[in-house]
């Protein structure tokens, strides 16, 4: 069975709301999407799973405090998560907030792990991952889904599952 980890960080639930609809976007027959808060995440369950989609809110450019946390601690499963399949998204509360570097320092720590990473298909924009200012509307969450179905795509590809 295909796994897909969809973990996020959020305070105002506007990024949790992007990371249901992205793990929406992955169910799909033989495969198991599991959404988990970063500080809920262990270390077995980033090692386990075949696809990992992050996000955050935006915090001065950069990752929550939680997520980092995460991706500090995960030097001790360093090695298992090459040639898994990664993506990130996140949300804002300003139109230039810095949604770009903060889905970069996300990306940036799945490339460490030797991670595949893969922004937003085409279709939803074609961009480093799907990001929300405030609320997520119709279009943003239609964006997160179209993701998490590219992230699916990809992952059984590169594990070879039919």
């Amino acid at each position: 069975m295909l796994k897909i980890l969809v973990i996020y960080s959020s305070k105002g639930g506007n990024t949790r709301k992007l990371a249901e609809a992205l793990a929406q976007g992955a169910k799909g027959e033989g495969i198991r999407v599991t959404v988990k808060s970063a500080s809920e995440t262990t270390m077995e369950d980033l090692a386990d799973s075949h696809g990992i989609a992050m996000g955050s809110p935006v915090y001065f450019g950069v990752m929550s405090s939680e997520l980092k946390d995460l991706i500090d601690r995960s030097v001790s499963v360093r090695g298992k998560l090459a040639g898994k399949v990664g993506t990130a998204f996140c949300s804002s509360g300003h139109p230039t907030g810095g949604k770009e570097t903060t889905m970069m320092s996300i990306l940036q720590a799945m490339l460490i792990h030797e991670m595949v990473v893969i922004g937003d298909p085409i279709v939803a924009g074609g961009h480093y991952g799907v990001a929300a200012v405030g609320e997520p509307k119709d279009k943003v969450l239609e964006a997160a889904g179209k993701q998490g179905a590219y992230l699916a795509e990809v992952a059984r590809r590169m594990a070879n599952f039919p």
